[in-house]
């Protein structure tokens, strides 16, 4: 009886995922728990998909992303926070304190999902399913960012060290809207 559930489970599972090729099939929690973020109603939109930290080098690019999601929303710009405790524990905080200082801090207002683990054995599911659209193995670190185009199909891939605002990322964003 259990090996017929686990069959079953492994069949709607690899169903959930087969066939499909684009952001717009994932779905998270938010952040806060109050509902579910799911990127199917991004369709039409210029997706670019970061996983952030709180307590990183890199934090500071929340305010550049703010900047970029408020410069471009109304042209179909949509960003997505995704925390990660993966690199160095630099996100200790509870899903709801992540949000909280996101939007205290950084006045963020783009979604934030809860965390995921995007590095090694207990690598989450919707970051494995983020790896393989954008064909890498891995992430190296906080705030690498994906950017996808308004059918959810993956376009490029920029490292921590892009800036949200930098002339490379911001021309990539302007070519999609």
């Amino acid at each position: 009886m259990i090996s017929r559930l686990l069959l079953l489970f492994s069949l709607t599972l690899s169903s959930a995922f087969a066939g499909t090729d684009t952001v717009h099939n994932l779905m998270l929690n938010a952040a806060e728990g109050k509902k579910n973020i799911d990127f199917s109603d991004y369709k039409g939109k210029t997706l670019l998909v970061v996983n952030i930290a709180t307590k990183c080098g890199y934090t500071g690019q929340l305010d550049g992303l703010e900047s970029l999601f408020k410069k471009y929303k109304d042209k179909g710009l949509m960003i997505v926070g995704i925390p990660s405790n993966s690199f160095g524990g630099q996100t200790p905080e509870k899903n709801e304190e992540v949000a909280n200082f996101c939007r205290l801090k950084y006045g963020v207002s783009f979604p934030v999902t809860e965390k995921k683990s995007f590095k090694g054995e207990d690598k989450s599911l919707e970051a494995k399913r983020l790896l393989k659209l954008a064909d890498r193995e891995s992430v190296a670190w906080n705030f690498e960012k994906f950017l996808f185009n308004k059918k959810g199909e993956f376009v490029k891939w920029f490292p921590s060290k892009t800036e949200p605002e930098s002339k490379e990322l911001e021309s990539e964003i302007k070519k999609l809207l």
